[in-house]
C-alpha cells in the first residue's frame, strides 16, 4: 500500500467516524441547509489538506468542530458584508434611477435587442464604457489591448449600435414648455 493510499484510508476513516456529528453541528448553526452543506464540504476540504495536523483519536472531532466554527464565522462576516454591499448598491441604484428620467427608458427594449445583435467584443467594450464608466485606457487594461485599439473599437462599436438601433424618435417635449410657447 502506498502512502497516498494510506492517506486516503485515514481520511475515509475520519470522515466516516465524524461526518454525522459535524453535519449536525453545522446544520444547527447555519442559516440554511445550503449554507450547512457548504460549510460541511469546506470543513472536510481543510481536513484533507491538513490531514497530518489533525489530532488523533477523540480529539479529531473537536478539531473538526473548530474548523467548522471558523467557516461559520467567516460565512457570517461574509453575509454581513454582503448585506452592507447590497444596501449600498440599492441606494446607488435608486439615486441613478432618479437622475435618469423614465423618458429615456422607452427604447430600453430596442437597446437590449441591438446590443444582443452585436458581436460579444463590441458589447463588452460598449458596456464597459457606458455602464461601468471606464475610460479607453481602463478598458484596455480589462481586455488586454492598447488604449488606441480600444478607442477605434469603441468608435466602430458605437457606429454599429447606432445602425442597429435605426433612427431615433423625436424627443418628447415637456408639456410646460409647449404650453409656454403658446402664451402671448
Amino acid at each position: 500500500m502506498t502512502s497516498s493510499q494510506d492517506r486516503a484510508k485515514a481520511f475515509e476513516r475520519l470522515f466516516l467516524d465524524t461526518r454525522m456529528d459535524v453535519l449536525a453541528y453545522v446544520l444547527r448553526r447555519s442559516r440554511s441547509a445550503e449554507d450547512a452543506a457548504d460549510v460541511f464540504a469546506e470543513t472536510y476540504l481543510v481536513a484533507w489538506r491538513r490531514l497530518d495536523a489533525i489530532p488523533a483519536g477523540d480529539q479529531a472531532r473537536p478539531w473538526l468542530f473548530g474548523v467548522a466554527r471558523n467557516m461559520l464565522l467567516k460565512g457570517a462576516i461574509h453575509h454581513r458584508s454582503n448585506l452592507a454591499l447590497v444596501e449600498r448598491l440599492t441606494v446607488e441604484l435608486r439615486a441613478a434611477r432618479a437622475t435618469h428620467p423614465a423618458a429615456h427608458l422607452d427604447r430600453s427594449d430596442d437597446l437590449r435587442a441591438a446590443l444582443a445583435a452585436l458581436p460579444e467584443q463590441d458589447r463588452e467594450i460598449l458596456t464597459l464604457s457606458a455602464w461601468e464608466g471606464l475610460s479607453p485606457r481602463q478598458i484596455a487594461t480589462v481586455v488586454g489591448s492598447s488604449p488606441n485599439a480600444v478607442r477605434v473599437r469603441l468608435h466602430r462599436a458605437r457606429a454599429r449600435l447606432r445602425q442597429a438601433l435605426g433612427p431615433s424618435p423625436p424627443p418628447e417635449r415637456n408639456a410646460d414648455y409647449v404650453a409656454a410657447e403658446h402664451v402671448d
